[in-house]
């Protein structure tokens, strides 16, 4: 693998992370309403589902990038498509106002980290995204489609661990971030731009 190579999937991945979703959102208002320590608990979750994601999808993309070539232009463009709708989306979504509740919790580690992983394993979402995003950054090398992928794979759970750990630590200060509109219409944009730069790339690829 190349290290520009690596490095692009670095840094989309981290600017991926970094805007506002359900899951970092989730583990931000958990972080503020029973403590640092459960957010980064929940992230851990979160992260570590994304190698049953990572594993199907690269598994069964493997096959398809390198047996049809019909089946790899369809993938593509199915892709694409999907980026696009998630343009859309971000175009049409609006600032979250949620309320901590501050309750007292008996839930240990385990089952923090167990209900993250599942948040993301049951998300079909994820699965989608990863066909998308995936094999934007495959090369041809020494290395087959999926060992590449399940690299990548591999890179986006440190990075949204790392990324949804330190929402958790700097939580305090994050909600006030959250709670100005500029900061919404800063982020929906950087998100329409990043989804349709992969869009573009996967059908130029």
């Amino acid at each position: 693998m190349f290290i520009s190579q690596v490095l692009s999937f670095i840094s989309t991945a981290f600017l991926l992370a970094i805007m506002p979703g359900p899951d970092n959102i989730f583990v931000l208002t958990e972080s503020i309403s029973k403590g640092s320590k459960n957010g980064i608990q929940i992230s851990l979750g979160l992260s570590l589902g994304v190698l049953i994601h990572t594993t199907a999808v690269a598994t069964g993309l493997s096959l398809i990038l390198t047996e049809s070539e019909i089946a790899s232009q369809i993938v593509k463009y199915l892709g694409a498509s999907y980026l696009i709708f998630l343009t859309y989306q971000a175009l049409n979504e609006q600032p979250l106002n949620f309320e901590i509740k501050d309750k007292p919790s008996n839930i240990t580690g385990i089952k923090r980290v167990s209900k993250g992983f599942l948040m993301n394993v049951l998300n079909p979402k994820v699965s989608l995204f990863f066909i998308s995003f995936l094999p934007q950054f495959v090369r041809t090398s020494s290395l087959s489609p999926m060992i590449q992928m399940m690299i990548l794979g591999v890179i986006f759970m440190i990075i949204s661990f790392i990324t949804f750990s330190g929402f958790s630590i700097l939580s305090g200060k994050l909600t006030k971030v959250f709670e100005q509109s500029a900061f919404w219409k800063i982020t929906k944009w950087i998100k329409c731009i990043i989804f349709i730069m992969l869009a573009l790339a996967l059908i130029f690829q």
